[in-house]
């Protein structure tokens, strides 16, 4: 195995939803699966022995904060991402486009904000400095660390996703915000587009040198806002680029990654745009989604797997998800609860009583966190593993209609 394939099982009936199989050198991703965030090279709080334990089948990192710490080179040394942090099966790492927007402006993902009548480009979030500055060759960051100044271009972007050895990396690409007027969209598209091209000959480049390392898979990024038009553009500029490399003797995009700014109303609509246009051999990655009702929305939209960093961040600050809602285990009535965090889930943290963890948050003990972080992970990993199991099954619909009117009503009951 040499870089990664998608082969569709499947179809979703009257949906754009399937279910697959990604192989990749590191191992087999069925799909729709959840992708766990582990930014810094670690699931926060969690061994990622622990993390594969929970069913997670893969791992996404941010190349730029591994470029910025330990270095890339230091992650090349040890073999790659995966032998670095001792996880055993697939990795992931994005391009560090992310932060062109994150740390570049301030705003994050997805904005749930009216932006009619006020778009600025110029706009940056109420208290945030701009740490990143864009232009047609790339972007010079200042480093949130020391304030250090560095510049990200295409090519170095393949550079240290090549030295980090992930199975699967994203073409570097300019993440815009819902704040961008719709002509700095459209430059912007064409900004990513000539971006992919040079990602794909670095990309090509880089293989050919480093065959010492298993191959890895390049996916183009899919960017628009919420403008059909461009979405739909982008998405057939990307395949076209591929056939392209492809015929002149590259390796072309393995797959595609759904990025940029998103409303929650318009999730789907926008992923369908997107995988309309989509080739049924392609498979599609939606980078970074919220709750699990996004998650029902990707699948039925196309999306075969889908990264989200809420179910750790949120566990953090006492965030428990169940199949009845989600409740803050720091609340008093759960002081003398001895029943499980959840009673459905089989995973090391249902060991442990609700009275428990709320005692370790409120003395601020670390082991909160770690329990916490399991439990929402296994509650993710399962929500994803029987979803994809009821589209096998041909029963989707009743799994997706039972778990989100129970899922609600629960949460409702809790506020």
């Amino acid at each position: 195995m040499t870089t990664s394939e998608f082969v569709a099982r499947s179809t979703l009936h009257g949906t754009a939803g399937r279910t697959g199989i990604i192989r990749t050198p590191h191992g087999d991703i069925a799909t729709p699966a959840f992708i766990p965030v582990g930014t810094k090279a670690t699931v926060k709080t969690v061994l990622p022995e622990a993390v594969a334990a929970l069913g997670a089948q893969a791992v996404l990192a941010n190349a730029y904060h591994l470029y910025l710490q330990p270095g890339p080179e230091i992650v090349d040394a040890a073999g790659g991402l995966g032998a670095f942090m001792n996880w055993p099966g697939p990795t992931y790492t994005d391009s560090g486009g992310f932060q062109v927007m994150s740390l570049g402006v301030g705003f994050k993902k997805v904005i749930s904000m009216d932006v009619e009548g006020r778009q600025d480009d110029s706009a940056v979030a109420e208290g945030k400095e701009r740490l990143a500055d864009v232009d047609d060759d790339g972007v010079t960051f200042k480093s949130h660390l020391d304030g250090s100044r560095h510049r990200f271009t295409p090519e170095v972007s393949m550079q240290i996703q090549h030295q980090l050895g992930a199975d699967i990396i994203f073409a570097f690409d300019e993440l815009t915000t819902l704040m961008n007027t719709r002509g700095y969209q459209e430059s912007s598209l064409e900004r990513t587009r000539q971006w992919a091209i040079r990602c794909l000959a670095e990309h090509n480049r880089l293989s050919t040198a480093r065959t010492h390392r298993p191959q890895q898979s390049l996916w183009g990024v899919v960017q628009g806002a919420q403008y059909e038009d461009l979405r739909r553009k982008a998405t057939r500029d990307l395949l076209e680029l591929s056939r392209i490399d492809r015929d002149a003797g590259g390796k072309g995009f393995g797959g595609y990654g759904i990025g940029g700014a998103l409303e929650k109303a318009n999730l789907g609509t926008i992923v369908g745009w997107v995988t309309d246009e989509l080739p049924e051999d392609a498979p599609r990655h939606l980078l970074g989604i919220s709750e699990p009702d996004d998650i029902f929305t990707a699948i039925e939209n196309g999306a075969d797997t889908f990264d989200c960093v809420s179910p750790t961040r949120v566990a953090r600050n006492g965030a428990i998800y169940s199949f009845d809602g989600r409740y803050n285990i720091t609340n008093a009535r759960y002081k003398a609860d001895f029943s499980p965090l959840d009673a459905e889930l089989d995973n090391y943290s249902t060991q442990y009583t609700r009275a428990y963890l709320h005692h370790l948050f409120r003395a601020k003990e670390g082991l909160a966190a770690t329990l916490a972080t399991l439990h929402n992970l296994s509650f993710t990993v399962t929500l994803v593993d029987r979803a994809r199991r009821a589209i096998d099954a041909g029963n989707y619909f009743e799994y997706r209609d039972e778990f989100l009117a129970r899922y609600y009503a629960g949460a409702a009951r809790r506020t």
